[in-house]
């Protein structure tokens, strides 16, 4: 195991921490057009994307409220360096697969909503099987602010570009539990730590920072708005000037 692959473990839990304090002096802002915020596809228009929060296959098992179009947005910082990703992974026979970016916070509050209602379960079997609905909250797996909402943040994968398989994780996007940590070496298999091995250095040597709890989400370490919770909806509009 590398020695960047090591470091991971530590330097995730403080940088979750740092992330969640920013919460403490943040604002909520709901402009409707944000000029620095960019359609991803137009930056990086190989990469493949299921926005999984504009269908109804994600825990809550509805659309996400925010979610008007399957597209993501980014700052044009935090794009820009996931295009290097890109073009890094694509050298390696790897193309990037996104399921998620900026989250509006009327999105964040929708997921509130959820968790508070314990008796809707319908999704339970697949996403958070080992977890009490009602310990959602206590365990982390939902809050009131997500890194997502200030635009620099992205759920993502690998994919096989001859056989257009996704790289072996582990679990899949968005699995509430311990398997999902990228520091468990329990019960995982070779090619799972390679794949999140893989990842994570892709995504460290080009400015993101891990999570300590999800294998597939990554920050812009110098992000342009780390004290702003956007609200604006997820369509192109809300990002490109009309003529």
């Amino acid at each position: 195991m590398k020695k960047k692959q090591l470091a991971i473990f530590g330097t995730a839990l403080t940088a979750a921490t740092a992330l969640a304090g920013l919460g403490l002096h943040a604002h909520i802002r709901r402009k409707t057009q944000e000029p620095d915020f960019v359609v991803l596809s137009d930056i990086i228009p190989d990469a493949i994307q299921e926005i999984r929060y504009h269908s109804t296959y994600n825990f809550v098992g509805q659309r996400i409220d925010g979610y008007e179009q399957p597209c993501a947005l980014l700052t044009r910082k935090a794009a820009e360096a996931l295009r290097e990703v890109s073009d890094e992974a694509a050298k390696l026979g790897y193309r990037l697969k996104i399921f998620d970016c900026y989250r509006p916070q009327r999105a964040v509050d929708h997921f509130v909503r959820w968790a508070e209602d314990v008796e809707d379960t319908a999704m339970k079997e697949v996403f958070y099987p080992k977890v009490d609905k009602k310990s959602l909250f206590s365990e982390g797996y939902i809050t009131a602010r997500s890194s997502h909402s200030r635009g620099s943040a992205v759920d993502l994968t690998l994919v096989d570009a001859i056989t257009g398989r996704e790289v072996d994780m582990g679990t899949a996007f968005d699995y509430f539990g311990e398997e999902s940590h990228p520091n468990r070496l329990d019960g995982m298999t070779p090619d799972c730590l390679r794949g999140r091995f893989m990842l994570q250095d892709l995504m460290m040597d080009h400015g993101f920072v891990p999570l300590e709890t999800e294998w597939w989400h990554f920050t812009l370490k110098d992000e342009p708005y780390p004290d702003t919770y956007f609200d604006f909806p997820v369509c192109e509009d809300a990002v490109k000037k009309k003529k």
